[in-house]
């Protein structure tokens, strides 16, 4: 009885992985074509205007979507970078009820800009220490 409780289990969560990382492909390609066709502006509004569902789902969930969102990345046809990443978890993690953050800082010399995720103040989508890098410039 154990072992086949056991195998459910293991089917069920591999079943969530595989639909999770799914919808991170599939939301990585939605971010894909809003930055080619409208830019910067159109996906930081969509982030920003992105409503966080009312189930409000536990730690656990917000790690399974952000490595989901990473798998989807190793598959993705081509390079993504840290501002289709992170708007990705974001409206994923927002529709799983989390509510998230999609954060951008810069560096000024030499210049360079980084986007990444917080959740309740604490980085969920890159190194802990990232936010002391990069000096903020918008939360959304």
């Amino acid at each position: 009885m154990q072992d086949n409780q056991t195998k459910i289990e293991y089917s069920r969560s591999t079943f969530l992985l595989l639909w999770l990382t799914l919808r991170a492909y599939l939301e990585l390609l939605r971010v894909d074509m809003r930055l080619a066709c409208s830019g910067f502006p159109l996906v930081y509004e969509k982030v920003r205007t992105y409503p966080v569902r009312k189930n409000r789902s536990g730690a656990r969930l917000a790690e399974d979507i952000c490595h989901t969102v990473d798998l989807a990345c190793v598959f993705y046809f081509k390079e993504v970078r840290c501002l289709q990443r992170s708007a990705a978890a974001t409206t994923l993690l927002r529709a799983s009820g989390i509510p998230a953050e999609m954060v951008i800082g810069v560096e000024p010399f030499p210049f360079r800009a980084h986007a990444w995720v917080e959740v309740g103040g604490r980085i969920v989508n890159d190194k802990p220490y990232t936010s002391e890098m990069y000096t903020v410039m918008d939360r959304c």
